[in-house]
Order: C-alpha cells, then sequence, then structure tokens
C-alpha cells in the first residue's frame, strides 16, 4: 500500500514538472508565442449608425448628421508617461486627466471607453499623427446632430448622452454607456426609427492599440444600419414666419391642417437654438438655458394650461343648441348686470352673442344647460346637468391629450363631479358656484394645441383627426385617416360660424384679408399673475378650409390685438404666399400691444 501511494505522489510530481517547465519555456524562453499574442489582440469596436434625417413635408432638409471624433481609452495598456502629451494635445489639467483616466478604469481595465469626447477637427488631426506612439489610446468615429436651421428647437428636440437611469430602464439591452438617446421632441418619440441599429468590427491590434487590420478579413464584422428619415408635416416656411413674428414674446402658435390633422406650424416663444445641445459644451449650454426665468425649454403649445376664455364660448353654443335649451335665432335680453361684460346690453340671437361676446348671453344660456329641471334638488339638479355638459366637452378634446407625437403633452383640466365635491362638498354645490365656466374662465384648463384643435372641429363642422408632426417613417406614410366625431348635428354650427365670420370680416379691421372669408373668435384670458393674455382661435377659408390656428401671447393683453393680428398674417402668408399688410406685420414686429391701434 504505501509503495502505491508513494507511486501516485511520484507520478503527480513529475507530471507538475511536466507542465512547469513547458510553461516556462512558452512564457520566457520562446518567443514566437509572445510575438504571436502581441500580433493577435483581437479589440472589439462599436460601428455606430448614422441617424436618421429629418425633412419638412416639401423634402426641405432640417436636421443632419456631423461626424465627430471621440478619443478611446484601455487602461490596461497605458503607459501614464504619456499623460504629458495628452494634456498637452487636449489642453486638459492633470486633475482632469486623473478624472478621466479614474472613470475609464471604473468601468473597464480592459475594455474601452470614452476618454475625451468629440475632438474638434484640429485635435482629431494632431492625434492622428502620434497615434502610434501611444500606448492604449484609439480613435473611435461617431455621429453628433446638425442643424439646417436655429429654429424648430421644441419640435425636433435633441439627443443626448443616455443616463444610467435609462439604462436601467431599457429592457431591450440596446443602449450601452455612453450611447446618444433623443431626450425630446420628434428624436424622442420616434427614436426606434431614427436611431438604426450599431454594427460590430473586430480588429486586430498590437500591445499599443495601433490598428493592425481587420480580424478574419471581417467574417464576423456586422454592419451599421442607418435610421430611417422622416419627413415631417412642418410648412418650413410658415414655420419660420410664423417664429419671425413671435420674436421677443411669451406664448405659442399652432397651426393645423383641418383635413388631415397635420401640424403646418408649431411655435413656442420664447426658444432656443438646437445647436447649442449637439456640441462638447451640451452640459454647460443646457444648465444656462435651464436657468433661463423665461423657460425656453418649456414647449407651450403642448404643456402651457390656460383658461380658454371667450373661445370656449363656441362650445357652448354648440351644446345647448345640441341638447335643445336655445335655439339659434331666438332672443335672448341681458341687461349686463348678470356677469362683468365687455359687450352692450341688448337683444341678441347667437350669431350675435358669439360676434360681440355677450359674457351676459352666455350666463344665461349656461344656466339652462346646466338646470334643466331634472331633479327637484337645485344640487342634484345642478349635477346632473353638469355631467352631461361635461362629456360633450370632453368629446372636443379638452380635458385628456390628444396624442400628438410629442412628449410631455398636457391634458388640460375640465372638473369632474369629484373635482367640485372636494371644493364644496357632495351635494352641496349648484349652477351659482360654477357659472365662470360660461365664459371659459374658473377652473377650466386648455393648452394652445387643444385650443387649435377646436378650430378644427369647427371648421369640419364636427370631426377632427389626431394632430401629428410625422407624415413618414423611411418609405411608410403613417396613418392617421381615422375621424374622431363629436355628437353634435352639423347644422348647429352655422349660426356659431356666422358670428365667427361676423367678427373677422370688418373691412379695414386687423383681422381682414380682401376676398378671403374666414373664421375667428378671440379672448382676453384673466391672469392673475398680472396683464391678462391674449388669445385667438379661428380657421379660413369659410368653405373648404386649408388652416385652422391657435395663438397666444402671455400679457398681451386684448384678444383682439396680439393673437388675432398674428393668425391672421399667418393665415394670410399661408393661403396667399405673401403679406400685403406690412402695417400689421410691422406692429406684431414691434410687439407693443398696449398701443390702442397699430402703427
Amino acid at each position: 500500500m504505501k509503495s502505491r501511494i508513494l507511486g501516485i505522489k511520484f507520478f503527480v510530481i513529475i507530471t507538475i514538472s511536466v507542465l512547469s517547465i513547458r510553461l516556462f519555456s512558452i512564457q520566457i524562453m520562446d518567443t514566437d508565442y509572445q510575438e504571436i499574442a502581441n500580433r493577435n489582440v483581437i479589440q472589439k469596436g462599436i460601428e455606430y449608425p448614422y441617424r436618421g434625417l429629418i425633412f419638412d413635408r416639401h423634402g426641405k432638409l432640417l436636421l443632419y448628421n456631423d461626424p465627430v471624433f471621440d478619443l478611446m481609452i484601455t487602461p490596461k495598456n497605458v503607459d501614464l508617461s504619456d499623460s504629458l502629451l495628452i494634456k498637452k494635445l487636449l489642453f486638459i489639467t492633470q486633475r482632469e486627466f486623473d478624472q478621466a483616466y479614474l472613470k475609464a478604469t471604473s468601468f473597464s481595465r480592459h475594455l474601452p471607453s470614452i476618454f475625451y469626447k468629440q475632438l474638434s477637427n484640429e485635435k482629431f488631426a494632431a492625434f492622428q499623427d502620434i497615434m502610434r506612439d501611444l500606448e492604449g489610446f484609439n480613435i473611435n468615429s461617431r455621429t453628433t446632430r446638425g442643424y439646417a436651421e436655429i429654429g424648430l428647437a421644441n419640435i425636433l428636440g435633441y439627443v443626448g448622452e443616455v443616463t444610467q437611469n435609462q439604462l436601467n430602464m431599457d429592457t431591450t439591452g440596446y443602449y450601452k454607456s455612453g450611447d446618444n438617446i433623443g431626450i425630446t421632441g420628434i428624436e424622442k418619440t420616434y427614436e426606434r426609427s431614427i436611431r438604426g441599429l450599431r454594427g460590430v468590427k473586430y480588429r486586430n491590434v498590437d500591445v499599443q492599440g495601433i490598428n493592425m487590420g481587420s480580424f478574419e478579413n471581417g467574417a464576423y464584422d456586422t454592419l451599421p444600419q442607418p435610421g430611417q428619415n422622416l419627413v415631417l408635416t412642418i410648412e418650413g416656411a410658415l414655420q419660420k414666419y410664423a417664429e419671425r413674428l413671435m420674436e421677443g414674446k411669451i406664448g405659442s402658435l399652432v397651426a393645423i391642417d383641418p383635413s388631415s390633422g397635420e401640424i403646418l406650424a408649431l411655435v413656442s416663444a420664447p426658444s432656443y437654438d438646437p445647436s447649442l445641445f449637439s456640441g462638447r459644451a451640451f452640459s454647460q449650454n443646457f444648465a444656462k438655458i435651464q436657468k433661463d426665468s423665461l423657460k425656453p425649454l418649456f414647449n407651450r403649445p403642448l404643456q402651457a394650461m390656460y383658461p380658454p376664455g371667450s373661445m370656449f364660448k363656441t362650445i357652448q353654443a354648440l351644446v345647448a343648441l345640441e341638447q335643445d335649451q336655445v335655439k339659434a335665432d331666438e332672443i335672448i335680453t341681458v341687461n349686463g348686470q348678470l356677469i362683468g361684460d365687455h359687450a352692450p346690453p341688448g337683444r341678441y340671437d347667437m350669431e350675435r352673442a358669439i360676434t360681440k361676446s355677450s359674457n351676459n348671453y352666455f350666463f344665461k344660456v349656461f344656466r339652462r344647460v346646466i338646470q334643466q329641471g331634472k331633479d327637484p334638488s337645485p344640487f342634484i339638479d345642478s349635477r346632473i346637468g353638469y355631467n352631461k355638459w361635461r362629456d360633450y366637452v370632453l368629446q372636443f378634446g379638452f380635458g385628456k391629450m390628444l396624442d400628438i407625437d410629442l412628449p410631455n403633452e398636457e391634458a388640460g383640466f375640465v372638473p369632474s363631479l369629484e373635482s367640485y365635491d372636494k371644493i364644496y362638498g357632495e351635494n352641496r354645490w349648484k349652477f351659482s358656484n360654477i357659472y365662470s365656466l360660461s365664459i371659459g374662465q374658473g377652473e377650466l384648463l386648455v393648452t394652445p394645441l387643444q385650443m387649435a384643435n377646436l378650430g378644427v372641429i369647427l371648421a369640419n363642422r364636427g370631426y377632427y383627426f389626431t394632430p401629428h408632426l410625422v407624415r413618414k417613417v423611411g418609405t411608410e406614410n403613417l396613418d392617421f385617416s381615422q375621424k374622431k366625431s363629436i355628437a353634435i348635428d352639423s347644422e348647429h354650427f352655422e349660426s356659431v360660424l356666422n358670428g365667427m365670420q361676423a367678427l373677422v370680416s370688418v373691412p379695414g379691421s386687423r383681422a381682414y384679408i380682401p376676398d378671403l372669408i374666414f373664421c375667428g373668435k378671440t379672448s382676453t384670458v384673466e391672469n392673475p399673475q398680472g396683464l391678462d393674455h391674449s388669445g385667438f382661435m379661428g380657421f379660413a377659408p369659410r368653405d373648404n378650409p386649408k388652416i385652422a390656428i391657435s395663438v397666444y401671447v402671455e400679457n398681451a393683453g386684448w384678444g383682439a390685438r396680439a393673437a388675432l393680428s398674428t393668425a391672421s398674417l399667418v393665415i394670410e402668408k399661408y393661403l396667399n404666399g405673401s403679406v400685403k399688410k406690412k402695417w400689421l406685420e410691422n406692429y406684431v414686429l414691434k410687439g407693443d400691444f398696449q398701443d390702442a391701434k397699430p402703427e
């Protein structure tokens, strides 16, 4: 037994000795293996795809790709004695070098990561000349966004480096640290379509990280697939003109084609230059713009919420007519004492009430809608009437998102029964508590997009399409043809439209456009924080309408000044191709809307 154990021990010792000698020979004595290893380090590189290009409806390029170059580092191969040269070429301090090196090391000592983003052309050229002398560094190319126009920022949005939180939420596993992703606007909504697919390229590199050629002649490489191009619904020339009119103002403008729901122009003022977010100074520029008290990153057409004011009287009229609570030709006499009013006392039918915007007329009409005598209790009766009224209002797209293809859309607010129960107590409120709704004030909140969509509904006499900004992705035309109908008879629209037409068809007025019949309604939107806001909603022409529009100009006073003047110019520009009312254009560009008359 002892001899067998001794034999096993001897065999193990001999085996270990042979293996040790062989390893010593391979690693120390025979340099052939070292040379082969040095020649055959395989490095996996990411081939970034081009993001899809973006064009306006006429094929004009709006957003493209600019090449940029990142300096990559593989920490285990770096000779830190080269740091002096690196610092000199990049114009960075020792502390900045150490921070970048530590970040790369914490990611991986063996895998390449970004050491310095977006080298300038001069720095890129300098590194190209010395790359063979730098161990562990190499250049990786990718693209950043380039903008053909300064405008459209709140439509196009911008891209930025994917955050750790986004990486954690990415169930597909597509994104890696250092990748770019759409942050806002179209860039975010259509991210999956326009980002493309990454490719992979394997290459042989020596110990200095110098490219020695492709691995296996590229047999395992995959080519990047560029993202799909987008064609927007935006009318580029109209967008540019609308942005010019809104310069120096706070507010928004939304123009929609009623026949399709395609958005022709969407302006948020003030805005920003999107190119500021495409370079190395992204963080610095973003912080500066984010601190701007006028909030240029706030997309007002979708996110700003205001009481609709007198523009909402068009809905009050339609709901009352549909419920047979008033006739279009019925005369209602008002004395101006029920609610504050700028319309004179007198006799009103529906058309004149819309034209003159009589608060007292719509106070009486709304009271009929809410108090229909369905229950002897005025509290329960008001609940029944209000709930029926609210159901109609929701059909118009208020109190909910319209699902535009942009992020961060707000729904506005149409109070529910529960909302008023919380304020007053259940069955403890009635018409006298909510009558301010009759003139579009009170708790109602709407977005400019919703008001432009109201213009679409009026233009179409009772239906709309989902408002959208993209008509084509790649070669595919998107389908937004499904109508969303309102349960109101089309015949009820005529008296309302007659009143809207009379409002804007006075020769010599701001709104008047010769040989063009269009319809509109103004609002002077109450603002408890300062001067009232100026609002307008309408469409043109009355027959076979081509454009519906809403305009809000904050702190500009009467709706018949800033908002109506701006909308009239945009309508004229779109339908006639040019503007003849230069006196009105100068008035809007000047922006002094507290003057009684345009200069």
